[in-house]
């Protein structure tokens, strides 16, 4: 199993496939590598997908270190493990804002960023929905139920098929005598939670730092986290940047459907 060592002590595990163009996926708050399970098929690149401190299949750690700066470091650290000076970042979410973080402290370790779904502003509304479950096992006990119930609760999400939801609660719980459990820390929440207590910091700072490197966004028209009017000041902010709305898709897209791809494919031009 391919693991690299954080400067903390843990072993942190990542997948590392195909050949070409670096691009270092980072997945969302609660997830791990298999957020990029759909995409990664369409990308003609060296693709490496890290598990989070806490998530997929790295070691658990201290929550006051499940942080995004603290998640930034570990990118670098993975970079000098695979002895890469740079690379291009994929950020689904979280891995979005990690993106930005390290635009703003290690910029000259990027070749380009693509966001999804994820901006400076996070909705109220989105974050609401992400406390809701995080940290909590699901109530269901069978992939098919939990297969189930995400089709009838994804009311932002349209024509997804039932072999797709299932492919998505197989990749993030865990099937046990007891149920389904989460793939990642529970006490992720204590750390999320304790984040959420503080005032929320302006982020367009970390935005604008994006400035000269090649850069995407690809928003679901339907996002309960990434607003259009947020979506369309970045857009004002950085009118060269690529911009994908994919219809029928809330947060975050699959990054497998057309116009997501379309966006990716041209990012992933501007980056040779």
């Amino acid at each position: 199993m391919p693991v690299f060592t954080s400067t903390d002590g843990l072993s942190l595990h990542y997948t590392d496939a195909g050949a070409g163009l670096p691009v270092i996926a980072l997945a969302g708050l609660t997830r791990n590598g298999a957020d990029f399970d759909h995409v990664a098929p369409y990308l003609p690149v060296r693709l490496i997908r890290p598990d989070y401190r806490g998530r997929g299949q790295s070691d658990w750690a201290d929550p006051a270190t499940y942080t995004i700066p603290q998640e930034a470091a570990d990118v670098l650290t993975l970079m000098d493990h695979l002895g890469l000076e740079k690379a291009a970042i994929l950020g689904t979410s979280r891995g979005g804002l990690i993106a930005m973080v390290l635009a703003a402290t290690a910029k000259d370790r990027l070749l380009g960023v693509a966001l999804n779904d994820i901006g400076p502003v996070i909705a109220d509304k989105g974050l609401e929905v992400i406390k809701g479950y995080i940290g909590r096992n699901p109530a269901q006990k069978t992939y098919a139920e939990a297969a189930e119930a995400r089709a009838k609760l994804s009311t932002h999400f349209e024509g997804v098929p039932m072999d797709r939801w299932l492919a998505e609660v197989q990749a993030h719980y865990a099937q046990t005598p007891d149920g389904l459990v989460i793939r990642y820390d529970p006490k992720l929440r204590d750390a999320v939670l304790a984040a959420g207590a503080q005032p929320a910091p302006d982020l367009w700072p970390l935005f604008d730092a994006l400035a000269g490197l090649p850069l995407a966004l690809i928003r679901g028209t339907n996002s309960e986290l990434l607003s259009v009017e947020t979506a369309d000041e970045m857009t004002r902010r950085r009118p060269d940047m690529i911009r994908a709305d994919v219809p029928g898709r809330g947060h975050v897209p699959f990054l497998d459907e057309p116009q997501a791809l379309d966006a990716l494919h041209f990012w992933l031009e501007k980056l040779q």
